[in-house]
């Protein structure tokens, strides 16, 4: 029969949704029980892919079948996903990043090695794999029954021979992780991060103790007052959303935590969710309590292996011990986690994507309002946060509120993560208080490598700004970048000395939003498509034009920040020939 699944492809599918003689054939399936089923669509192409390597016909027609979903619509699903792919392609592929960091650090001499031993098989150019401490960097992914996927940090041409053969538990290198109050990041580098015991000989699952004495509007209270704000860009109070949740009348509500951490230069909940899992787990139990949840979601980016597996231990360690489940404790409260993996779509980080990608949806934000405290996944009232901040959750109910909002400032309370990289001496983790200057976050990372002289230095991510050497005072808050007309963003602190092109660098941004836009809305759609061939021009003028376009009419954030770095390069001269 024409597109007809192979015997391996039915047997993937089937070890996640069941075999079909499981199903009580006695009775219909259909309507909102089938319906209920698409959610299972993007766990069910992964499950294809890891097995298989591609995603064929036969195997996605299998695939609609079993969950009844329309085969236009699954199509259109498995294509929005760069870690997909509908054509047949090797077991054995290797995604090298080819973005800003690993670009300011030799990864144009990595891609065309690959090039020249590879020819066009067997390896892909990837967005940011959010390894940047790590950069240049590469994921090695093995599909088959057991399937692997290897990242490598510090690649270089000489390497790329042995890519594919590289050890089973990959390689990376040392971890770099410091800073001047560690707080979020203390038990990181002193536990084995797959070990429960280690973890509460630690102080781990005090909070969730302490969170279920109290009361869930005790916990509210207390991350109210602690003027904690969201960590991944948009520093909404994080209490406000918690309330809101908790008294939205619609039930059941979720709990997500968004882990699809893509933002190129960004690595720190990655470093949290593989190095440190059971405080993340721990801090959505609390949360789910605190709203009235009873099931949450980790949602993490498809490029993090190691913190999958590493959370996915955490869930069940937890589970087994009575930390997760159906009595908490011994307290009769139920809440329970589940892992979803993302597949390479820089815009799932935005929230309703989110909500769409989890739904088995083509990964594409909604309008606002509906807020998620109303209407959010599965169009129920929904508690998003980001890794880092939910990090913070068990630091405040442990210690108190007052604490917490006595470090930094009043407008910017608790430390923050900064993921330094680029061209810097030791690129890493650091954890500060609100406040310190930028150039007191430099120093702790070494300064810039090689005694080089410093050219710009870009803040918040390729969505964010490029400042100055004269901008190295600035104190980072909320507050003082936002008047200094930048941005704190997702913690990115990515270094540019003088020896880099930064033409090369300001096109590879522009790149990276014309291929991440979703294309839902004509703004974006468009305009980063016109960004980047105005910016190849030279077009100073029509760059500013489209940034405007695109700030005031994109339905999501993607599209209205898609220009803040290019018109800052402009501004800073980044760009001019010669300029030093």
């Amino acid at each position: 029969m024409k597109d007809a699944p192979t015997a391996e492809e039915i047997a993937a599918v089937d070890a996640l949704v069941g075999t079909q003689a499981q199903r009580d054939t006695r009775s219909a399936h259909g309507g909102k029980a089938a319906r209920d089923d698409r959610h299972l669509l993007l766990p069910a192409l992964h499950a294809v892919n890891d097995r298989i390597g591609w995603i064929s016909a036969g195997a996605l027609n299998y695939i609609c079948r079993r969950l009844t979903v329309p085969p236009a619509d699954a199509f259109g699903v498995a294509t929005f996903y760069h870690m997909f792919s509908l054509e047949p392609r090797p077991a054995t592929t290797v995604h090298v990043c080819d973005d800003i960091a690993c670009l300011a650090n030799g990864a144009a001499d990595v891609c065309a090695a690959m090039e020249e031993h590879y020819g066009r098989t067997s390896w892909e150019r990837s967005p940011c794999l959010g390894m940047c401490d790590h950069a240049p960097a590469a994921l090695v992914i093995k599909a088959g029954a057991e399937p692997v996927q290897q990242p490598l940090g510090h690649v270089h041409a000489a390497d790329v021979p042995s890519l594919v053969d590289m050890p089973r538990d990959g390689r990376t290198g040392k971890l770099h992780v410091g800073g001047t109050q560690l707080r979020l990041l203390r038990r990181i580098g002193k536990i084995d991060p797959e070990s429960l015991d280690d973890y509460r000989a630690h102080g781990g699952y005090a909070a969730l103790r302490r969170a279920l004495e109290i009361g869930p509007d005790a916990v509210i209270a207390e991350i109210a007052a602690s003027k904690l704000v969201g960590r991944g860009g948009a520093a909404f109070p994080t209490g406000r959303k918690m309330e809101a949740v908790a008294r939205a009348a619609a039930h059941p509500h979720y709990v997500i935590c968004n882990a699809d951490e893509s933002e190129p230069g960004t690595f720190k909940d990655r470093i949290l969710m593989e190095q440190d899992p059971f405080a993340i787990v721990e801090a959505m139990t609390i949360s789910g309590i605190a709203t009235g949840c009873e099931h949450g979601y980790i949602y993490v980016r498809g490029e993090y292996p190691v913190a999958v597996q590493r959370l996915q231990r955490a869930i069940e360690q937890a589970r087994r011990h009575g930390f997760l489940g159906h009595d908490i404790m011994e307290r009769g409260v139920r809440f329970d986690l589940e892992v979803r993996r993302g597949a390479g779509a820089y815009i799932c980080g935005e929230e309703t994507a989110l909500f769409n990608s989890i739904e088995g949806k083509r990964g594409e934000p909604r309008n606002k309002p509906p807020f998620p405290a109303q209407a959010g996944l599965f169009g129920k009232p929904t508690l998003v946060n980001n890794v880092e901040t939910l990090a913070c959750i068990p630091e405040i109910i442990t210690e108190g509120a007052q604490t917490f909002a006595a470090i930094g400032t009043s407008g910017s309370t608790g430390t923050k993560l900064y993921c330094v990289c680029g061209t810097v001496a030791r690129a890493g983790l650091y954890e500060v208080p609100f406040g310190t200057t930028l150039r007191e976050l430099i120093d702790l990372a070494g300064g810039v490598r090689e005694n080089r002289k410093l050219r710009t230095v870009l803040l918040g991510g390729a969505a964010g700004t490029f400042v100055g050497p004269d901008s190295l005072d600035l104190p980072l808050t909320f507050e003082d970048t936002r008047a200094a007309g930048t941005t704190v963003g997702s913690g990115v602190v990515m270094l540019f000395d003088e020896s880099i092109d930064m033409a090369q660098i300001v096109t590879r941004i522009a790149g990276f939003f014309r291929d991440e836009s979703c294309g839902q809305c004509v703004p974006c759609r468009v305009g980063t498509v016109r960004q980047q061939e105005a910016l190849r021009r030279g077009d100073a003028a029509l760059i500013n034009e489209i940034a405007r376009a695109m700030r005031d009419a994109s339905i999501c954030g993607l599209g209205q920040t898609a220009a803040n770095a290019v018109e800052s390069a402009l501004t800073l001269r980044l760009l001019d020939k010669g300029a030093s």
